[in-house]
């Protein structure tokens, strides 16, 4: 019997495990039966012409598991929740007290952490919400509305949101995996069979090469997210001889892991939504009646569609939050502290300060290369599309990234899951 066909059926004989997979199903299934259900008054056509030459908005359809395409209920998916995060995360280096909470206070502080994005989450989602319902209207997508309509949908968009969010939640408590990182994945692996189809259907002999092109570098994409996800520089750390009652502890020599990538898939996520975040609001005021505001909205815009402007801004942040997120989930002056009370010690490197330092020197060459492959990779298929003019392939590189990384990540919970039940 396959190692694989073996695990398949400990999974299946796990009734707590078979458990958990089939309420992450049923909630993935039924979040991709609210983005089926659309808000009143859209016209078709226009919304599949205004979606066929925005990749702006392409990219906010992944955040919305596939939701904004069809303008459904949950069109904004978990984008004002990730955002909320984005912002909370980047108030722990403003606020001490929410650093001491994140990273200090243990589950409690981390729960009182997320409260606070989830209250954050309502009032982005409402502006999210109307902004986007004006771009629309400006678009003739959507009729006017009078301010009763506007009200409830907006009502709709926001509670579709917290949905989702809530949602998401429930899969990370009662599932397995992280939960909105599983709703993104179903909306990207929902989209796969009409980005299959529309391939099919434009197909021409000539551009054989260019696609044989894309085939390769999402098998090296897909094999380069392994290696670097696996990937981990190993510390020797030898635990101190201790003499108690007449018997010997210690003396045990094992390893720190660190991660090349710490961070995983986290800042691909961060930038895009501090790139679609300000888009979407500087869309909404290049229709103000303003002349300044919308003049400066446009010369914004036309900036943000310039390809290699947007590449490089999509590089850079990608590159600076894997350093961020790296610095606020791993604190080398914690582990350190922690070994030093442990009993536990680096050869050669003294306790306390210094092997913080030593630490944190380690870590900061691993997560340079981690940010480099992940900044590459995020514009890479923006890269080809400007050389090839295939659309399909600009957010190809993100999508598979994402599903890569979720799916490794879910393997090794479920692995996790299985090794715990063993012992």
């Amino acid at each position: 019997m396959s190692k694989f066909s073996e695990k398949l059926r400990l999974i299946i004989s796990d009734t707590s495990l078979r458990r958990r997979i089939l309420f992450v199903l049923a909630i993935l299934a039924a979040t991709r039966l609210f983005s089926i259900i659309p808000i009143p008054g859209i016209d078709t056509l226009r919304l599949q012409s205004l979606f066929a030459g925005s990749e702006f908005l392409n990219l906010l359809n992944i955040f919305s598991g596939g939701g904004l395409h069809n303008l459904s209920i949950v069109m904004l998916g978990v984008g004002p929740y990730i955002s909320a995060s984005i912002i909370m995360q980047l108030m722990t280096i403003m606020v001490p007290k929410l650093k001491v909470m994140y990273q200090e206070e243990g589950d409690a502080g981390r729960r009182r952490f997320t409260q606070y994005s989830r209250l954050l989450t309502v009032p982005l989602a409402i502006l999210q919400g109307y902004a986007f319902i004006k771009i629309l209207q400006t678009q003739q997508v959507l009729p006017p509305l009078s301010m009763t309509t506007l009200v409830v949908d907006i009502f709709i968009i926001v509670a579709g949101s917290l949905l989702l969010m809530w949602l998401g939640e429930l899969i990370t408590e009662f599932g397995i995996g992280n939960g909105v990182s599983l709703i993104i994945f179903a909306g990207i692996i929902a989209q796969l069979p009409a980005t299959l189809t529309q391939l099919a259907f434009t197909f021409e002999p000539s551009q054989v090469p260019i696609y044989l092109l894309g085939l390769a570098v999402s098998i090296l994409v897909v094999f380069g997210v392994v290696v670097i996800t696996e990937a981990e520089r190993p510390i020797p750390i030898t635990y101190a001889k201790q003499i108690r009652g007449g018997r010997t502890y210690g003396g045990l020599s094992t390893y720190l892991p660190l991660r090349l990538n710490q961070a995983g898939v986290i800042p691909i996520i961060f930038a895009l939504s501090l790139l679609l975040f300000p888009q979407m609001i500087l869309q909404f005021l290049s229709q103000s009646t303003v002349a300044s505001v919308a003049a400066f909205s446009h010369k914004a815009l036309a900036l943000l569609a310039n390809q290699w402007f947007y590449t490089g801004a999509y590089f850079v942040l990608v590159f600076l939050f894997t350093y961020f997120y790296t610095a606020v989930t791993f604190d080398p002056d914690s582990i350190a502290t922690n070994l030093q009370k442990s009993g536990a010690f680096i050869s050669g490197v003294r306790p306390g300060e210094a092997t913080a330092s030593y630490i944190s020197r380690i870590l900061t060459r691993l997560t340079l290369v981690g940010a480099l492959f992940l900044g590459v990779i995020a514009v890479l298929p923006l890269i080809l599309r400007s050389l090839t003019g295939i659309q399909s392939l600009a957010i190809g590189g993100t999508a598979l990234l994402i599903v890569v990384s979720v799916v490794i990540d879910l393997v090794k919970k479920i692995d996790a899951q299985l090794s715990a039940r063993e012992y």
